[in-house]
């Protein structure tokens, strides 16, 4: 059984996601099918510190599948979007998890992640799987991972 380490953006997904379908990801839906293909050791998700109760019992629905939640301060941009401003620390979980699995599934559309996914396949011989919404996931992203996994309507709440 392929033992999966996975990292979660959670404010790239929820933003794609919204745009896109005008609907939130079912964490637990993607929790399942990344159970059916090996075992999850590792499942992190990087979210902003909350600023109200939905994040908040979000955050705890997060905790409850079986994630372990990294907070950061909220930013809010003049669009009013709010950034999480993860990419450093995702990085630097996943160079660490990396030598321990066999698969790193990276949750984003972020096309910062390319160079990420293609040094962790070489260095490690290990499949590199991205989760994001197609058209709204960077192409390098894409390319530079073993396996691209659209979110489908399935998945969504």
């Amino acid at each position: 059984m392929k033992k999966i380490a996975v990292f979660v953006d959670v404010q790239n997904i929820y933003y794609t996601t919204r745009d896109a379908f005008s609907r939130q990801l079912n964490y637990r839906k993607v929790w399942q099918f990344l159970s059916e293909q090996g075992d999850i050791t590792l499942a992190n998700a990087y979210a902003i510190a909350p600023n109200d109760d939905s994040q908040h019992k979000f955050q705890k629905a997060l905790k409850h599948i079986g994630f372990n939640v990294k907070l950061k301060p909220f930013i809010q941009r003049k669009d009013g979007s709010a950034k999480g401003d993860w990419d450093v620390g995702i990085t630097i979980d996943v160079l660490e998890h990396a030598p321990d699995v066999d698969v790193i599934c990276l949750l984003s559309g972020d096309g910062d992640f390319d160079l990420l996914m293609q040094k962790v396949a070489a260095k490690h011989g290990i499949e590199t799987w991205a989760i994001g919404v197609e058209q709204l996931t960077a192409n390098s992203l894409i390319n530079s991972s073993s396996k691209f996994i659209p979110i489908e309507s399935k998945w969504l709440l």
